[in-house]
């Protein structure tokens, strides 16, 4: 275990079949950094050879059949194996179950295989390892070991996905690439390439129903988070129909200050609402803010108010996070996060924080 718990880091496992009569595979690992130009910039930290002991499951499979697993105890840097019979159709599938820590990347045709078969019958590689490549793929791609367009492609499969992890998985990258692509032409392709993806389940799985007096409504958990990770989706990337949803939950709430949104959207109703209506939901939000006493609300409420296409909103809820008593300090570091993950609200709260270092340092809020 030396060479897990001593070293830095964790490996990646890259596997390519060598497309020959000898069905082997040549695996090789490596130290995994997301800027790899570290590398040259730091050789005396970066090219000490680094090397792990890792058991390594593979699988191979087609469109109707998965091998049973096998594994493999990879300690040197480049190793050449033979995994059983390996037709040109047939992928490679590494990690099975994600039961190891490391990333496992592919030849480029071996992860086109992988992507037609997620396409045509996703349910034959284990909801885990769907999840697994998603990650993977998204974050192989952010470091540089493959083209942008392989993430781009495997999400394609989303529509027909069922289960919430690889939704989740999709998610989380999505939304780092949404950050670098907000501010540039292209980003109308990006997110509209998002959207097509998103549609279908988002019309199918619909929102949870609102709440009325006495009723107890059950869904399973993980149908839950998937319901919710999908909305989220829609309403981030500007699905009309989860906009004008969010826009009518807010509107009810006003006009009959019974708040009837489920709980586990509220978070993305209060957001999208904030954003795309007129100041005067943005000072009501701010009233709830005061007048609640529960916590857990208070902090979505706050995180809300963030949410605002208006500079002069976000720039009066930064000088109210320190002058005002009704943000707790340790909200007040939250406050200028949040609001700088907003597009519009990026240069306020960096301006913000180096104007207001010394109090905010001072205050112990950081």
């Amino acid at each position: 275990m030396d060479c897990w718990t001593l070293q830095m880091g964790y490996p990646v496992v890259t596997i390519s079949k060598n497309y020959s009569l000898d069905h082997s595979v040549t695996i090789t690992q490596e130290h995994f950094v997301y800027d790899r130009d570290a590398k040259i910039r730091d050789p005396d930290l970066f090219n000490r050879s680094l090397q792990w002991q890792i058991p390594l499951t593979l699988a191979v499979g087609n469109s109707t059949y998965k091998s049973s697993e096998v594994i493999l105890w990879i300690s040197n840097k480049t190793e050449t194996h033979k995994v059983g019979r390996m037709d040109e159709d047939m992928w490679l599938l590494g990690n099975i179950n994600q039961t190891g820590y490391f990333r496992v990347n592919y030849d480029l045709h071996n992860w086109r295989l992988l992507i037609g078969q997620l396409m045509t019958n996703p349910e034959i590689i284990s909801v885990g390892n769907r999840a697994g490549l998603i990650d993977d793929v998204f974050n192989l791609a952010r470091a540089g070991y493959l083209p942008q367009n392989v993430p781009l492609q495997i999400i394609c499969y989303l529509p027909q996905e069922r289960e919430f992890l690889p939704w989740h998985a999709a998610s989380r990258s999505l939304y780092q690439l949404d950050k670098l692509l907000d501010r540039t032409e292209d980003y109308s392709l990006f997110s509209d390439y998002v959207l097509k993806q998103v549609a279908s389940k988002y019309h199918k799985i619909g929102w949870p129903l609102a709440l009325t007096e006495g009723s107890i409504i059950q869904a399973s958990y993980q149908t839950e988070e998937l319901q919710r990770e999908v909305i989220m989706l829609a309403c981030s990337f500007g699905n009309k129909h989860c906009h004008r949803q969010a826009v009518s939950l807010i509107s009810d709430w006003i006009s009959s200050n019974k708040n009837r949104i489920p709980p586990n959207v509220r978070d993305i109703v209060y957001c999208t609402g904030v954003s795309l209506m007129d100041e005067d939901v943005w000072e009501f939000i701010w009233m709830k803010f005061h007048s609640t006493t529960a916590i857990s609300e208070k902090k979505v409420l706050l995180e809300a108010l963030t949410c605002s296409d208006n500079g002069f909103l976000l720039n009066r809820l930064l000088n109210l996070s320190l002058s005002s008593d009704l943000v707790p300090d340790q909200d007040v570091i939250d406050v200028i996060i949040h609001v700088g993950r907003n597009p519009h609200g990026r240069h306020l709260a960096w301006r913000y924080f180096r104007e207001k270092w010394d109090i905010l340092n001072s205050r112990d809020v950081l």
